[in-house]
């Protein structure tokens, strides 16, 4: 019985270790994609929480954003084992980079505390934790050697505090790098519009748009017609939860999105692509 319950205690112990790593990196994808997906849709007036996308739907949109920052910090890494394996530095070279890679930290916390003035900066969301994330992990590796060339023990406190650094400055320059990646996507499909689906909506009420390229007619009444008004010229955005977002098929500045109920108000018809077979 003792052995059944150690067993079953190794097994639990197991799978804890593989659900913990998983659900982090889990969190992780629906975070960035998140993160992309709003900056996508806010460039359309829509807060992506009105459409209803799931947990899925944002881990599945989390690689196009995570891809430039991971092959970035690959390489970096790459880059730093190849130098680690190129040279044989001396103590005085290594404190004299040491010194080095603190005055490149006090420039970063330096640009962090000018945030009310410099914001305005191009890419200042990316230069400042790129400086700060690049001199905390050479100044914690250069600590290490340091001290290891010294005889002494490495300042494992200090290290692992510059580790956190470094990483909280990943974090933050690649959420960043995900809001740029969803905003640089919908100017994208902005300049292709027509690259969605061709939608003909009917509708029972005049819906009074004041989007310019979009095609109003009447419908002929008749016995049963309860949709009086056929728009066309729009196209589908996304599908959200129980409804429709509709944008024009030409980009314009006074241009907007419609967002309608998928229920029986409305009648859709999606129009095969101008590509015969």
């Amino acid at each position: 019985m003792a052995d059944e319950q150690n067993q079953a205690e190794r097994w639990i112990s197991f799978a804890a270790r593989i659900v913990a790593p998983v659900t982090l990196i889990s969190g992780l994808l629906f975070y960035f994609g998140y993160v992309s997906a709003r900056a996508q849709y806010e460039y359309f007036g829509v807060d992506v929480d009105t459409i209803g996308l799931d947990t899925q739907d944002y881990v599945m949109r989390s690689p196009q954003p995570l891809l430039v920052p991971l092959l970035v910090m690959t390489l970096l890494a790459v880059a730093g084992l190849l130098l680690h394996n190129a040279i044989q530095p001396t103590v005085l070279a290594i404190r004299r980079a040491k010194i080095g890679a603190v005055a490149l930290l006090l420039l970063g916390i330096v640009g962090l505390i000018g945030y009310p003035l410099l914001r305005h900066v191009p890419y200042y969301a990316l230069i400042v934790p790129f400086v700060i994330g690049l001199a905390a992990a050479a100044l914690a590796y250069l600590s290490y050697f340091d001290r290891k060339a010294a005889g002494l023990t490495p300042q494992y406190v200090l290290i692992g505090l510059l580790a956190a650094v470094t990483t909280t400055c990943a974090f933050w320059a690649t959420a960043t790098t995900a809001q740029y990646s969803g905003r640089g996507l919908a100017k994208s499909d902005a300049e292709n519009l027509r690259q969605f689906p061709v939608v003909i909506l009917d509708t029972k009420e005049r819906l009074q748009l004041r989007s310019p390229g979009i095609e109003e007619t009447a419908l002929r009444t008749g016995t049963g017609q309860t949709f009086n008004y056929r728009y066309r010229g729009l196209r589908l955005l996304v599908v959200g939860q129980n409804r429709l977002f509709l944008v024009p098929q030409e980009w314009n500045a006074s241009n907007t999105t419609l967002v309608l109920p998928l229920d029986g108000s409305i009648r859709v018809q999606f129009q095969f692509q101008n590509d015969p077979p």
